[in-house]
């Protein structure tokens, strides 16, 4: 080959070089250009192009060093076999198959949302930046596999601190996200196991649980939580358990009922509590009830716990404490499993619990959060009469039950034609029976205040109806 017909750019932003490795490289990854086949020297290209040799010779130099091309003394360069070549796979735009989009919602009452543009930006990016300020290649190895010490002891002292929770940083065990942590707690406990689920329940937890090899029983819950007298009756010696805030009924278990449960944990040495504490930070109403686990003397309450849902879902920081005898049992048998967060990531989180951030971060939150859940049951008042409201003293959603017959589906349809979203109270039922009252569920964490009073008025437009 004499010569290349590429059509340079002189005023693209790209520089000449590059358009012309790209060009190169293209027509061998096209077979255009043949393996073997002699490419023009870089004085013949360069007169041709009419471009610097030196130009050429930095294309050149680069296909040379990803291996595109191979130079041959006294011959020239020829095109190289691809085989062994890693290549990333050029998909054209007509053939990208794009995800299904759901339904646009012009207002989402998800009991899951986060109020994203509370987000700390700047002090984040403060924190990351003086993180990262200098070059520490410690911060790119594998790290502690249960976590950074660092950050584990500011996540002990925040637990007791904020929930009353008894651990030393060494109980602590760091994970990316609840689903990993749950993965971790069944290699440790092994799945010999019958777990009990509060009915309604938190259905990531139960279907996790079955994917995982556990046998699963549902016990109802009545006003005070999970009932330990059918808890007993199911032979199961694991129960999971949300005592702080019942999802999503949002119960809160009195401390008369977890005395009962811990009761129960410790008529045998070989049962175990699992208490997810997801969102013991939003509480308006009275002081919170500490956690399960600072009453536990048995060593029984294993504490799950997650930052997902008071920072941002994508950060996914989750933690669970565990008790002493399965501390050694994870010491000796599988400690081996690497973390899942990076050092980083743990560091910018330790930095901004350990200088406050946090702390400010939760108050304002709540402070937001609750004026939106004041907003809105100001805005349902009208729908008193039909329905009641619970669950409206912690969390980030509350539920309206309609006693009069009213079908769940019919309130969900309704909303739905007015471009509302709202959810039903049976998606979260392990056993859906056919109830007399329909409860439905509304979040309003990533809902503004105006947002909030338009679909409420709208919502009780509709329901009014029926």
């Amino acid at each position: 080959m004499n010569e290349l017909t590429i059509n340079l750019k002189p005023h693209s932003k790209t520089p000449l070089y590059e358009q012309i490795y790209r060009y190169i490289k293209e027509n061998i990854q096209e077979g255009k250009i043949a393996c073997g086949e002699k490419l023009p020297s870089t004085r013949a290209l360069s007169a041709h192009l009419e471009v610097s040799r030196s130009t050429v010779e930095l294309a050149y130099e680069q296909l040379l060093s990803e291996g595109y091309i191979e130079s041959q003394p006294c011959r020239g360069f020829f095109a190289s076999r691809l085989e062994g070549l890693y290549q990333l796979t050029r998909v054209k735009e007509e053939e990208e198959v794009l995800p299904r989009e759901e339904k646009g919602w012009r207002y989402d009452f998800t009991p899951h949302g986060v109020d994203l543009r509370s987000f700390p930006y700047h002090v984040w990016r403060k924190l990351s930046k003086e993180i990262l300020m200098d070059d520490r290649t410690e911060l790119f190895r594998s790290g502690d596999s249960q976590g950074e010490y660092g950050f584990r002891r500011a996540v002990a002292r925040y637990l007791y601190q904020a929930r009353g929770v008894n651990c030393r940083p060494d109980q602590v065990v760091i994970g990316a996200g609840s689903d990993y942590i749950l993965m971790l707690l069944s290699i440790i406990l092994g799945t010999d196991h019958t777990v009990a689920f509060e009915d309604p329940t938190y259905m990531q937890a139960f279907r996790l649980a079955g994917d995982l090899g556990y046998q699963r029983v549902a016990v109802p819950v009545d006003r005070d939580g999970m009932q330990v007298a059918a808890l007993m009756e199911t032979g199961a010696d694991i129960a999971y358990v949300t005592p702080s805030h019942q999802y999503p009924t949002g119960i809160v278990m009195p401390v008369r009922r977890r005395m009962e449960l811990l009761r129960w944990a410790g008529e045998d040495p070989g049962r175990y509590i699992i208490e997810d504490d997801y969102d013991s930070e939003f509480r308006y109403k009275g002081k919170p009830i500490p956690a399960l686990q600072g009453y536990d003397s048995r060593g029984q309450v294993i504490y799950l716990g997650t930052f997902s849902k008071s920072i941002a879902p994508a950060i996914r920081l989750s933690y669970m404490v565990l008790p002493e005898p399965l501390l050694e049992r994870y010491k000796e048998q599988h400690r081996f499993i690497n973390s899942t967060v990076s050092k980083v990531d743990q560091m910018i989180v330790q930095k901004f619990i350990e200088e406050g951030y946090y702390e400010r971060h939760l108050n304002k939150t709540r402070a937001l959060y609750k004026s939106r859940h004041d907003v809105l049951i100001e805005e349902l008042k009208p729908l008193l009469g039909s329905c009641r409201i619970s669950g409206e003293h912690a969390g980030v959603h509350l539920l309206l039950t309609f006693p009069e017959g009213k079908s769940e589906q019919e309130l969900i349809q309704a909303a739905a034609g007015e471009g509302i979203r709202v959810y039903g109270l049976s998606d979260y039922q392990i056993h859906p029976g056919k109830e007399d009252q329909a409860t439905i569920l509304l979040g309003y964490a990533n809902l503004t205040e105006g947002e909030i009073r338009e679909a409420a008025g709208r919502l009780v437009e509709v329901w009014r109806k029926f």
